[in-house]
């Protein structure tokens, strides 16, 4: 069951503008009632279509046809306006500020719930299954390296590479990071936690090319 928790912090999304975007988020903050407060805060001018607790509780704060304000300055393929064209949902953890951790089994089972329920209405893509660090790599770095990305395309949400060995074509700006406005290392280090995230230094190592020449492959 989904809890009603109506955030003032929305407006209306692009005239024509499709939801092809799913991004995912970590509060960065102490617990989810601390979250709640500052989504539903209109001072705070921030909020996401769905939070998900460390229980699995699900509290849904806008409606997905309205424009949520979650990933501010970002940046996807070249798309700038990702709130226009994503649904956003944050997961309760502290995150890297006050002590990050791993992401329970049952918020896990809830956000893989939620997301199919998405795909079932949304036509998103699977390299449109981010995180805000992939969108705004400059600025952030949730869900972070403890996410585990794996088991959501177990369950058909976003992809995961399938290396190739020796295959050192494409860039990261050719998958869709915004290479030219956050910078190649921070563009890197990005991709690391979500691909790679047993050594997150911001170098495209061969292991890291070979990653995303699998993924490049999942998208030609």
């Amino acid at each position: 069951m989904i809890a009603q928790r109506p955030s003032p912090n929305h407006d209306a999304r692009p005239a024509g503008r499709m939801i092809d975007m799913l991004v995912l988020h970590y509060t960065g903050m102490r617990n989810a009632e601390e979250a709640l407060r500052r989504l539903c805060d209109p001072a705070a001018k921030v909020s996401a279509h769905y939070l998900i607790d460390e229980d699995g509780a699900i509290s849904a704060l806008v409606p997905e046809g309205r424009r949520a304000w979650h990933a501010g300055l970002s940046c996807w393929a070249g798309h700038s306006d990702i709130n226009g064209r994503a649904i956003g949902i944050e997961l309760a953890n502290p995150g890297h500020e006050f002590g990050y951790r791993a992401f329970p089994p049952r918020q896990m089972d809830a956000l893989i719930e939620l997301c199919l329920d998405i795909l079932a209405r949304h036509p998103i893509p699977g390299h449109h299954v981010l995180g805000h660090a992939d969108v705004a790599p400059a600025r952030k770095q949730d869900p972070g390296e403890l996410f585990d990305w794996a088991s959501l395309a177990a369950a058909g949400i976003g992809l995961w590479p399938r290396p190739v060995a020796g295959a050192m074509d494409g860039d990261l700006a050719q998958f869709g990071y915004d290479v030219p406005g956050a910078g190649a290392r921070a563009c890197a280090a990005a991709f690391q936690r979500h691909w790679r995230p047993e050594k997150v230094d911001g170098v495209m190592d061969d292991e890291c090319m070979g990653l995303l020449t699998g993924l490049l492959d999942q998208i030609s």
